[in-house]
């Protein structure tokens, strides 16, 4: 496991939620190869639709950008080993 090793770059989510946002990471690192980013998103995203509901979303990868509107508390990006990881969730249409 690698928990305790990212760092945060951004956030506005809850202390517990960010833990749990960097916890999943890792088991997902743990669970697929680095180069399998699709994985690694699908299963952060997963445990976060369990956990709070759906509508998550989560890019991980090395180089990306991003423009987003989200709901307040539920943003956070941070990188673990060589990745980026955005998870967030949507903000409802206005």
């Amino acid at each position: 496991m690698l928990e305790g090793k990212a760092t945060i770059q951004d956030t506005d989510m809850p202390a517990k939620m960010q833990s749990q946002a960097m916890s999943f990471a890792s088991q997902a690192l743990d669970l697929f190869d680095v180069l399998d980013c699709e994985s690694i998103a699908a299963h952060i995203k997963g445990e976060f639709d369990k956990r709070y509901g759906p509508g998550w979303q989560c890019v991980v990868g090395s180089k990306f950008g991003c423009f987003f509107s989200h709901k307040q508390g539920t943003f956070i990006y941070f990188s673990l080993e060589t990745l980026c990881f955005l998870v967030f969730k949507a903000a409802a249409a206005a």
